[in-house]
C-alpha cells in the first residue's frame, strides 16, 4: 500500500458519520476502503440500486433509495459521488436540507465549487476532489480543492477520507482540476488501453493471445511497482536503466519516441480537459 500523505497537517482520527450520495464503482470503492480502515462509524448510502453485500453487510451501513428517507441530522460529511450529468437533479433534492456546518465533498468531474455554491448555497463548505479508480485497492491519488475560507475541520475530514484510498494532493487553483481530471482521473483507462495495445502487438509478433496478455499485464504491473518502489528516481532514469546501447529496447524506443506518441497524448489530455470543462456548465 502507498504511504498515506498527511503532510498537509490535516488529520481527523475520530470515526466519522457520513452520507454517501451515489454508490457506483467509485463510490463503492471508496466506501469499501473507508469501512475496512475503521474510519466510518456510520454511513447512510443513497442510491437507486442496492450496494454490494460487502458494503451493506456491515451493521453500521444503511441504504435508502429516496432523498426523503435520508437522515442527515447526525452526519458529519456529505459525499457526492453521482455522475455529473445528473448533479443538477441531485442538488435540487439536497437544497435546503443540508445541515449547518456539514461539509459537502464532491467527486464529480467538472462540477466546480462555484457551481455548488450556486445550486446549494454559499453558506456551506464545499470541497472538490478528483480521485481515480486505483482507489479500489488503496493505490489512488486524489486532488483536492476548497476555498481558502473553508475551516480546517472540514479540510481535515476530506483529507482523512481521501488519504485512506491513496495519496492526496491539495491544490490552490481550482482551474487546474480540468487538467488533473484528464491526467489522473481518466489516466487509469489510458494505462489499461496500453495493456491492450501491447498485448495485441505481442500477438502480431507471434505470441498466443493468452501469453501476450499475461506478459503485457504483468509488465505494466511490475513496472508500476518498480516506479513506486523508487519514488526518488525519475521516469526518464527508470527508462534509461532498461535501455542498453544498441540493444532491443533502444531499437524499440527509436520508434516509440519519435514524437508521435507525445503528440497523441497531448491530444488525448486536451480532449479530456475540454470535456471536463463542458461538464461544468
Amino acid at each position: 500500500m502507498c504511504p498515506l500523505d498527511l503532510s498537509d497537517g490535516f488529520a481527523h482520527n475520530v470515526p466519522l458519520r457520513i452520507t454517501l450520495i451515489g454508490c457506483g464503482k467509485m463510490g463503492a470503492a471508496m466506501m469499501q476502503s473507508w469501512i475496512a480502515s475503521g474510519l466510518i462509524e456510520y454511513a447512510e448510502i443513497l442510491d437507486p440500486h442496492a450496494p454490494d453485500e460487502s458494503i451493506t453487510q456491515h451493521l453500521n451501513v444503511d441504504h435508502v433509495t429516496n432523498f426523503s428517507d435520508l437522515s442527515l441530522d447526525k452526519t458529519q460529511a456529505i459525499i457526492l459521488a453521482t455522475k455529473p450529468q445528473i448533479m443538477d437533479d441531485v442538488c435540487a433534492e439536497l437544497k435546503g436540507i443540508i445541515p449547518e456546518n456539514v461539509p459537502v465533498i464532491s467527486v464529480a468531474a467538472g462540477k466546480s465549487v462555484p457551481y455548488f455554491q450556486k445550486h446549494l448555497g454559499k453558506e456551506h463548505s464545499f470541497i472538490r476532489t478528483m480521485p481515480n479508480t486505483p482507489a479500489a485497492v488503496n493505490q489512488g491519488i486524489t486532488a483536492l480543492f476548497t476555498p481558502s475560507e473553508t475551516e480546517e475541520a472540514h479540510r481535515s475530514i476530506a483529507q482523512s477520507l481521501m488519504s485512506v484510498i491513496g495519496e492526496t494532493l491539495w491544490i490552490s487553483d481550482e482551474a487546474q482540476m480540468d487538467a488533473i481530471t484528464a491526467v489522473s482521473g481518466s489516466g487509469p483507462a489510458y494505462v489499461f488501453h496500453l495493456i491492450e495495445v501491447l498485448a495485441k502487438s505481442g500477438e502480431k509478433a507471434g505470441l498466443s493471445t493468452e501469453n501476450a496478455m499475461r506478459l503485457a499485464r504483468q509488465t505494466i504491473i511490475g513496472s508500476a511497482c518498480l516506479a513506486d518502489n523508487e519514488p526518488e528516481t525519475t521516469a526518464e532514469t527508470l527508462r534509461k536503466n532498461v535501455t542498453s546501447p544498441k540493444g532491443t529496447t533502444e531499437a524499440a524506443l527509436n520508434i516509440l519516441m519519435d514524437g508521435r506518441l507525445q503528440d497523441l497524448f497531448d491530444e488525448t489530455i486536451e480532449a479530456a480537459k475540454a470535456r471536463s470543462k463542458e461538464l461544468s456548465s
